[in-house]
């Protein structure tokens, strides 16, 4: 039997070296392929977070539709931006609003190989990939898309619920996992334009600055579209850290960021080296300003319409501080400027001719004019600072006291300039500010409702409490017309005549008998019409036409002008003795003007969101409180003030020479407490009050502290800047007569009624055979 050769110990080595070699390479495809099936399911995994090992996913709607905060802005009815609410504020900018530069500037420096990949830049990944294997932190790879991802949809925060999270060393990696399939899936879905300028828009630039829009106009003052090369750069060189590199806080360590932008737009060829070494060497020329909540246009009135804008927010689920809102006002911003700058150049002299006046004095009086003990540390122990104090110490009187009395650095509101820097302990800032003059004004189209100026005080920033709508006092005289109005729906003319007499109501249900007596403090005796007993404002005839009709019905008749605060139906009803708000007398004024109707106070026309489409249309809320007629005679009424001899408020054709109707009334209260003034022409209805803070604190007499030189210059000073503005449609009048003949006498040389109070029907000439002696004797004709 022949056996073949034997394969020599050579031969035998080289065939088991190919067979392991075989072995191996097949061994190394099965780990790749492996690998690629392992990576695949780890990707699938992570994208469906399978078992909720690894967090939420975004899903395809909020991919499309990614959510960053974005301000909404409130805009006046001419088109002027008023201010912004917001979280962040943020508002974002189009594409074609960026500099070229800007776009460079952010390329050469973020993702130099931005348009070349598909959301993840390969060379940089596999550096990433290389650093976690090794341990490392794996930085430093992210492309603009990542970067986009992981701010859009908070990856490294909202995202991080899943079990594996909690897991050392694998928390990064599934985060890094999530950025990497966010970001194929943006490139998927938007161009890179569109990522750049969402890019742009989403990110943090520091100082409350969200998006490129705020950050220009927060450390420039400018617009996106309007950033030098420089600027842009700066702007650039924060997005890596708003903190270290703001230009306003480190300015040193912002230049050297931002030379380093530069070199890079140079390495990429975006900017040459002549270029480069002019921008270098140049400073950081600020203009910094952040924007706030506080400032704007009519910060009064943007608190008032936040108020119901969270109401209607929450009903429809909106989020007036994140969903880029565009709310549109009734405001006129010409109007605004104008009511603004009326009340500082008003108050500034009233405010020195108050302070002269109790110099060196404490103005904090008692009806009969005395000091009023413990003032200041009575009002004291109503501020936060007390109550903060007082839970701090326990109620320890003499560390309250110590604190209180420590003078430190504060600013403090002043006419001079606005604001001023003082050493004060808290109780001499209480005691500077009870001191102070406030004021309110507010003017509303009374046709439609339309509120087309609101100033709630003197400064938003350091007096935050509103006198137009939230502060409420006695509005003294400025109530009388709810009292003439009852009158002239019940048939009196305002040629009815009346003497100029006390009259006395009688002591009833505890209260003592009542005697309103005049401002001057007697009575004439003589006769005098009721048009001219209400431009004279006189408390006589006043009194005797509240006896006549009764304090309830003046309340009715108040209720039905729109008068919704708590009215007590007593003899000085017809004073003002109740607490009402600009805002209310305003609206209930109008009607007179708009034929009877009253008209609910109007400050947004309409909501849209951001992206144009209309959330909401608001219309006038109106109900008719007044017949045509009787609306027009009290318009007629009103207007006495500027045209009968002795009305309050002639100054405003003689001093302000006005040559059109105006209807006015002034309100005074006790003590010149209170100063307000009502002012009429057909289509604009103003309303205004000045006084202290607390109503002890207040002029000695009446030739500063009386309506009519208290508030009435306002509406003066007002009113001579509407009128000067030709762009404003604003009627001079005459007030508009009713079609039909009225039924009431107003001509007082025809007139020969009698005392009845009854609508007079008979017909004129039937009425000059048919005049009762005893009538004429009474009305002193």
């Amino acid at each position: 039997m022949a056996y073949p050769a034997a394969k020599n110990k050579s031969t035998l080595r080289k065939s088991n070296s190919a067979g392991r070699f075989t072995g191996l390479t097949r061994t190394l495809w099965a780990l790749f392929g492996l690998g690629i099936v392992g990576l695949i399911l780890y990707v699938l995994a992570v994208s469906v977070n399978f078992m909720n090992l690894f967090g939420r996913m975004p899903n395809l709607k909020t991919l499309e539709n990614p959510r960053s905060e974005l301000a909404s802005e409130i805009y006046s009815a001419d088109g002027v931006l008023m201010g912004k609410y917001f979280r962040e504020n943020r508002t974002p900018a189009e594409y074609e609003d960026l500099p070229q530069h800007l776009v460079d500037a952010l390329i050469a420096t973020e993702d130099a190989r931005f348009e070349e990949h598909s959301g993840i830049d390969p060379k940089a990944t596999g550096r990433v990939v290389a650093g976690l294997a090794t341990g490392g932190s794996g930085g430093g790879g992210s492309t603009l898309t990542q970067q986009l991802a992981k701010v859009l949809f908070r990856t490294r925060g909202d995202l991080n619920d899943g079990v594996l999270n909690d897991v050392p060393g694998v928390r990064m990696l599934v985060t890094k996992t999530k950025e990497w399939i966010l970001a194929v899936r943006l490139e998927r879905s938007y161009t890179k334009r569109e990522i750049l300028r969402m890019y742009l828009n989403t990110n943090d630039y520091g100082s409350n600055a969200f998006g490129i829009n705020t950050a220009a106009k927060t450390f420039f003052n400018k617009k996106p579209r309007q950033l030098t090369v420089e600027e842009a750069a700066t702007l650039v060189g924060v997005l890596n850290a708003p903190s270290r590199f703001s230009p306003k806080f480190n300015p040193g360590r912002s230049k050297a960021r931002r030379n380093w932008v530069l070199r890079q737009m140079n390495k990429y060829g975006y900017l040459d080296a002549t270029a480069l070494r002019a921008d270098t060497l140049k400073p950081i020329a600020l203009n910094y300003s952040v924007e706030n909540q506080n400032e704007g246009i009519a910060p009064y009135f943007r608190v008032e319409v936040s108020k119901m804008l969270r109401t209607w927010a929450k009903e429809t689920d909106h989020d007036l501080y994140a969903d880029g809102l565009k709310i549109y006002t009734t405001i006129d911003s010409r109007m605004q400027k104008y009511a603004e700058s009326a009340i500082a150049e008003h108050m500034k002299l009233q405010q020195k001719w108050f302070d002269q006046q109790w110099k060196g004095q404490q103005p904090w009086r008692d009806e009969n004019g005395r000091v009023i003990p413990n003032f200041l540390n009575t009002s004291i122990q109503r501020t936060e600072r007390y109550k903060s104090l007082n839970n701090r110490f326990e109620g320890n009187k003499d560390s309250i006291k110590y604190y209180l009395n420590k003078k430190y650095r504060m600013k403090v509101f002043t006419w001079q300039g606005g604001e001023k820097e003082v050493l004060m302990s808290p109780m001499d800032s209480l005691a500077y500010y009870k001191r102070i003059l406030h004021s309110g004004f507010m003017a509303m189209n009374p046709l439609n409702g339309q509120v087309k100026a609101w100033v709630g005080g003197i400064n938003f920033k350091y007096i935050k409490y509103d006198h137009v709508k939230q502060g409420k006092r006695q509005p003294g005289s400025t109530f009388k017309p709810f009292v003439y109005v009852a009158a002239i729906d019940q048939g009196y003319s305002p040629c009815y005549r009346r003497p100029d007499v006390p009259t006395t109501f009688p002591a009833e249900r505890g209260r003592p008998a009542y005697t309103p007596k005049n401002f001057e403090g007697s009575y004439s005796g003589r006769s005098f019409t009721l048009r001219q007993a209400l431009a004279r404002s006189m408390n006589s005839i006043t009194a005797w036409l509240v006896q006549k009709l009764e304090p309830a019905t003046i309340v009715s008749y108040a209720k039905r002008l729109g008068i919704t605060s708590p009215i007590e139906a007593v003899p000085a009803v017809g004073f003002g003795s109740s607490d009402v708000s600009i805002y209310e007398l305003a609206g209930a004024y109008s009607t007179f003007v708009h034929k009877g109707v009253w008209t609910a106070p109007m400050m947004v026309t309409r909501i849209e969101d951001k992206n144009g489409n209309v959330l909401r249309e608001f219309v006038p809320q109106t109900r008719e409180a007044l017949s045509e007629e009787t609306a027009y005679l009290m318009t007629y009424m009103l207007r006495g003030a500027t045209e009968e001899q002795g009305g309050t408020s002639i100054i405003l054709k003689n001093g302000f020479n006005f040559p059109y109707e105006m209807g006015a009334k002034t309100g005074t209260t006790s003590n010149y407490s209170d100063g307000w003034f009502m002012g009429l022409t057909p289509n604009l209805v103003c309303g205004m009050w000045v006084g202290g803070e607390d109503r002890s604190v207040h002029f000695r007499t009446g030739s500063y502290g009386q309506g009519s030189r208290l508030a009435l210059p306002i509406y003066g000073l007002f009113m001579r800047k509407v009128y000067g503005d030709k762009s404003i449609d604003i009627d001079r009048g005459p007030f508009e007569k009713p079609e039909k003949p009225l039924s009431i006498e107003i001509d007082c040389s025809r007139y020969y009624g009698g005392n009845s109070g009854q609508r007079d029907t008979i017909p004129y000439e039937q009425k000059l055979n048919q005049v009762d002696l005893d009538d004429l004797e009474d009305q002193d004709i």
